[in-house]
């Protein structure tokens, strides 16, 4: 039986472009198909996790494209699983290992600090090593394919956006309580039994976070589908060791061009960073890209990323979204930033739909 828990659930699972799009995130829940982080366990390594970082990224690079293979071969039934054999090490536990000296000089996102939270010095994000969760629970307002969502919020960001709306957890690094990757696991573990049809990695944003995720997937056992849910300003690096083990991605597309993206999130380069990771995500699982309009930014940055879309993602779900109101900076300062003082317009949203239905883009059906 399908683990189907809502009226919107099931109206959706019967629109055979929301099933196309998603068809493996949905036959795991089915406990059809494995999640990617499971088989990632079972391809080995013999390399010694104290060799030099630029030998584990080569062996990263190998094992990246045996996993692959075997992903396809489990899904196809050409090949069965297999138990992690003798080997010193697994491809997750490489991961991990390359996260943690990640950390050492962090660039887990694209601004790349290089600040060593192994001794607690923070980075642009304020963290040191330790990784603190706001709150956990099943949420019910994602989008429809995806609830009941096990979302786990992290605190802290490496954006810095002026109208966020939930600064009490991005803008404050202190939010929440310390979490061990084994006290994750075990977290996740408690959403699934409860009936999650996914674990769902939020915040502020995950990023910050990457190694505390990625060491939580060692102790965590269950057949549940791993989701990333961020801004993706991701580095290449960072974003090389998510592709193997997250199966669904459900990535914020905020900005249509750099000069926005700077204003009014202090990001350098956005669109060609988060264009280039929503590839990779798109090319290594299932997407539901959320874009957020903004109050005369429609032209600027909503048709951009439509078109964008349509042109390099034909196949990924899109969720545009009219919830956009005028917080944090922006509600105490609307004089400098008049352009994004007010909610966006019904005929602003309707402008967004009608360009994504132009381009062929399949959005009412996650909304």
């Amino acid at each position: 039986m399908w683990k189907i828990y809502r009226p919107d659930s099931i109206r959706v699972w019967k629109d055979p472009e929301v099933v196309r799009r998603l068809r493996r995130y949905r036959i795991i829940i089915d406990q059809e198909k494995h999640a990617k982080y499971l088989l990632a366990k079972d391809v080995d390594t013999n390399m010694p996790l104290d060799s030099p970082t630029d030998e584990l990224w080569e062996e990263h690079g190998r094992l990246s494209v045996i996993h692959s293979d075997y992903v396809e071969n489990i899904d196809s039934g050409t090949e069965r699983v297999v138990s992690n054999s003798n080997a010193e090490s697994s491809f997750l536990d490489l991961k991990i290992e390359i996260a943690n000296r990640i950390l050492q000089e962090c660039h887990f996102c694209e601004r790349k600090c290089g600040a060593d939270r192994t001794m607690d010095e923070k980075g642009w994000c304020k963290l040191g090593s330790e990784s603190r969760v706001s709150s956990a629970f099943l949420h019910s307002g994602e989008e429809a394919p995806l609830v009941p969502s096990g979302t786990i919020f992290f605190s802290s960001c490496c954006f810095g956006c002026v109208f966020c709306q939930n600064e009490d957890i991005s803008t404050n690094p202190n939010s929440g309580q310390v979490i061990t990757t084994m006290e994750l696991a075990i977290l996740a573990e408690a959403l699934f039994r409860d009936g999650a049809l996914n674990i769902n990695y939020v915040g502020g944003d995950p990023i910050p976070n990457t190694h505390t995720i990625l060491g939580s997937m060692p102790h965590q056992t269950s057949n549940m589908t791993q989701l990333w849910n961020s801004n993706l300003y991701c580095s290449e690096a960072t974003m090389k060791l998510l592709v193997d083990v997250f199966d669904v991605w459900l990535p914020d597309f905020k900005y249509g061009n750099n000069a926005c993206a700077e204003r009014l999130s202090g990001v350098k380069n956005y669109f060609n960073v988060v264009s280039r990771n929503h590839s990779l995500a798109y090319k290594h699982g299932e997407v539901i890209v959320r874009h957020l309009v903004m109050p005369n930014h429609i032209e600027c940055c909503t048709f951009p990323i439509l078109e964008w879309i349509a042109k390099n993602m034909p196949n990924c779900l899109v969720n545009i979204m009219g919830q956009y109101r005028p917080e944090h900076k922006v509600r105490r300062d609307r004089e400098q930033y008049q352009d994004i003082s007010r909610r966006v317009s019904g005929e602003e949203m309707q402008l967004a739909q009608a360009k994504a239905d132009s381009l062929g883009i399949c959005w009412r059906p996650v909304s």
